[in-house]
């Protein structure tokens, strides 16, 4: 079985998306990464990041929209799944860890 390689994307890096890494990095067959759309964003996403990704995750369909309008030709080829998850959770918050395992769980099996 290949390993999968999957990036969880929000605004800033600093709550759902790193949060999302640290819950699925000890998932067998998957290798995660994390980044924000945001100019202020901890991690900002790179190029180099797309470019290793098999599946994007993002929290918004904001992040979508932000991420095909600045990353758009990069993008072929590529899944992209809004969670839908909003910012309300602090950092590996008990609610937002039962989120991301109930919807991006399933595609990450």
């Amino acid at each position: 079985m290949s390993v999968r390689r999957v990036l969880f994307l929000c605004s800033r890096n600093r709550l759902r998306s790193p949060t999302a890494e640290q819950v699925f990095r000890t998932w067998p067959q998957l290798e995660v990464d994390s980044a924000g759309l945001s100019p202020d964003a901890d991690t900002l996403l790179s190029a180099d990041q797309l470019a290793w990704a098999d599946l994007i995750l993002v929290m918004e369909s904001a992040h979508r929209r932000r991420l095909q309008s600045r990353f758009g030709g990069q993008l072929k080829g590529k899944r992209v799944v809004v969670l839908g998850i909003p910012d309300d959770y602090d950092f590996m918050q008990a609610e937002l860890i039962e989120l991301l395992l109930k919807k991006a769980g399933p595609l990450l099996r």
